[in-house]
C-alpha cells in the first residue's frame, strides 16, 4: 500500500519499522473525533470553495459510513498505514474515490492528531468531572446519615482530639470538589481548536478556522500555528490533575484499609469489595482499596513519562510527541474506573459506631480542651499549655483518665480551674464546643454540607 508521502521516496519502508512505529494499536481509540473532525474540516473546506461542494458531500457521506462500519466492529484496522488518520483516510478513499484525496486539503497529521487528543480529552475530563461530583455526593451523603458520630482524628498517625465522623468524611469530598475544580479549569485549556495550523506554518488556503471551532464546539482558536503542533501542555496538564486526584483517591484508600484492619476496627467492608486468601480461610482483605494505592503510582508515571517526553523537543513537531497517547489513555482508564468504583465502595462500608466513639475517648483526646479552658479564665495559652501537659502526666503514673481526676488535684496545678471543667472534657462536649468557621461541632459540619452542596449545584 503506497504511503502518502511516496513521491520523495525511492524505497519501501523495512517491515521492521512499520512495526515499531505504528499506533494503529493503540490510537484506534480515536476514531471518533478523527472523523468528527474530519467531517468539520471537509464542511469548511466546501464552505470556502476550496473543494467541490459535490466531493465534500461524499467525504461526509463515506464518513458516516466508516463511523458506523467501525462502531459494528466491521472494520478492518491495518498496521502498515500506521495510525488511526491514514487508515480513515485510505478506507475512505477506497470507498469514495478521488475525492477522498481531498480531505487533507490544508491540514496535517500534525494538527490532526493534536485535534482528536484534545476531543478525545475534553469527553474524557468531562466524564471524570461528572464521575468525581458522583463521589463528592456519596460522600456528602454518608456525613449526613453520621453526623452525630464522634470518632479519634490523628496527627501523625496517633490519637489528638476528637472529631465528628461527618467532619473526617467531609475533610475528603473538599479534596474531591478541589479535584473537580481543576478539571474544570484545565478543560479551559484543552478546548482551543488547533486544526489548520498544518504542519507547522499554516496554510495559504482560505480557510476559516472560526467555522471549524463552532462546527466542533471550540471555545477559541490556537493563535501559532507552531506552538499548536509542538504543544502538549494540555494533555500534561490533564495527567497532573489525574495524579492529583489519584493521590486523594490514595490517601482515603488507605484509611480504609487501617480502619477495616482488626487493629482499628472502624469499619467493615463489604464482601464485594474484598477478597480472600488462597490459603487462610479466615482473611478478608481490602484487596480494591490497595488496588487504588498501587494504581497512582500508575498515574504518577504516565506523567513524569509525558514530562521526560517533552522536555528537550525543538519546535515544532517531533515523532517523539506520539509517545503521548499511552500514558493520556491508560491514565483516563484508571481514573474512570478508580472514582467510580471507590464512589460504590464507600456506599456499602459500615462504620463501626461503639469503637470509633470509644476510640474518641481514650489517650487523653480532650487535653487541649483544658488548655482552652484555662485561656478563658485569662491564662496565657504557652503558660496553659504547660500546666495541661503536667495533668496529662501525672494521670498517666497514676492510671488515671482526665474525667477521673477531682477537682482537688486539679487545683493543684492551677487556681483557676472550678466544678465547671468537667463541662469541658467530655467528647461529646470538646465536640460541640468546636464552632469556629470551618470547626467540627456539628451546627459547623451542618453548614459545610449545605454549603457544599450548594457548590455542586452551581
Amino acid at each position: 500500500m503506497k504511503k502518502p508521502w511516496a513521491g520523495r521516496f525511492t524505497e519501501k519502508t523495512s517491515q521492521s519499522v512499520e512495526k515499531y512505529t505504528e499506533s494503529i494499536s493503540f490510537d484506534r481509540r480515536l476514531w471518533k473525533y478523527d472523523i468528527e473532525g474530519s467531517i468539520a474540516h471537509a464542511k469548511m473546506l466546501a464552505k470556502q470553495g476550496i473543494i467541490p461542494g459535490r466531493d465534500a458531500g461524499r467525504i461526509v457521506k463515506g464518513l458516516k459510513e466508516i463511523y458506523k462500519e467501525i462502531e459494528e466492529g466491521r472494520f478492518r484496522f491495518s498496521e502498515e498505514l500506521e495510525d488511526i488518520h491514514m487508515n480513515i483516510e485510505a478506507a475512505l478513499t477506497e470507498k469514495i474515490g478521488a475525492a477522498g484525496g481531498r480531505l487533507h486539503t490544508a491540514r496535517s497529521r500534525n494538527d490532526q492528531v493534536a485535534l482528536d487528543l484534545r476531543l478525545y480529552l475534553r469527553a474524557s475530563v468531562r466524564e471524570i468531572i461528572g464521575l468525581l461530583k458522583g463521589l463528592e455526593g456519596v460522600l456528602a451523603d454518608l456525613a449526613e446519615e453520621h453526623l452525630g458520630v464522634i470518632m479519634p482524628g490523628y496527627t501523625h498517625i496517633q490519637r489528638a482530639q476528637p472529631v465528628l465522623l461527618s467532619h473526617h468524611l467531609m475533610a475528603y469530598a473538599q479534596m474531591f470538589g478541589r479535584d473537580r475544580a481543576r478539571f474544570e479549569d484545565a478543560l479551559k485549556r484543552v478546548n482551543v481548536l488547533p486544526l489548520g495550523s498544518c504542519a507547522l506554518a499554516g496554510t495559504s488556503l482560505p480557510i476559516d478556522r472560526r467555522y471549524v471551532a463552532e462546527l466542533l464546539e471550540f471555545d477559541s482558536v490556537s493563535e501559532n500555528s507552531m506552538d499548536s503542533v509542538a504543544d502538549r501542555d494540555f494533555a500534561l496538564e490533564f495527567l497532573c490533575c489525574a495524579s492529583v486526584l489519584m493521590m486523594h483517591t490514595s490517601r482515603i484508600a488507605e484509611e480504609l484499609v487501617l480502619w477495616s484492619s482488626e487493629e482499628f476496627s472502624f469499619i467493615e467492608l463489604s464482601d464485594a469489595f474484598t477478597t480472600g486468601s488462597s490459603i487462610m480461610p479466615q482473611k478478608k482483605n481490602p484487596d480494591v482499596a490497595e488496588l487504588m494505592r498501587g494504581k497512582t503510582g500508575r498515574v504518577y508515571g504516565s506523567l513524569m513519562g509525558l514530562l521526560t517526553v517533552m522536555k528537550g523537543l525543538p519546535l515544532s513537531y517531533n515523532r517523539d510527541m506520539q509517545e503521548d497517547k499511552e500514558p493520556v489513555f491508560d491514565t483516563v482508564d484508571t481514573v474512570t474506573a478508580t472514582v467510580g468504583i471507590l464512589a460504590e465502595m464507600l456506599r456499602t462500608v459500615k462504620f463501626r459506631k461503639e469503637r470509633l466513639e470509644t476510640g474518641a475517648d481514650a489517650a487523653f483526646s480532650t487535653a487541649t480542651d483544658i488548655a482552652e479552658y484555662l485561656v478563658r479564665k485569662g491564662v496565657p495559652f504557652r503558660t496553659a499549655h504547660e500546666i495541661t501537659g503536667k495533668i496529662v502526666r501525672y494521670c498517666i503514673d497514676r492510671g488515671k483518665g482526665l474525667s477521673d481526676v477531682s477537682v482537688e488535684e486539679y487545683r493543684a496545678f492551677s487556681d483557676g480551674i472550678g466544678e465547671d471543667i468537667y463541662r469541658f472534657i467530655g467528647t461529646s462536649e470538646s465536640v460541640k464546643a468546636k464552632k469556629s468557621f470551618g470547626g467540627t461541632s456539628p451546627s459547623e459540619v451542618k453548614q459545610q454540607i449545605r454549603r457544599f452542596r450548594r457548590r455542586q449545584r452551581g
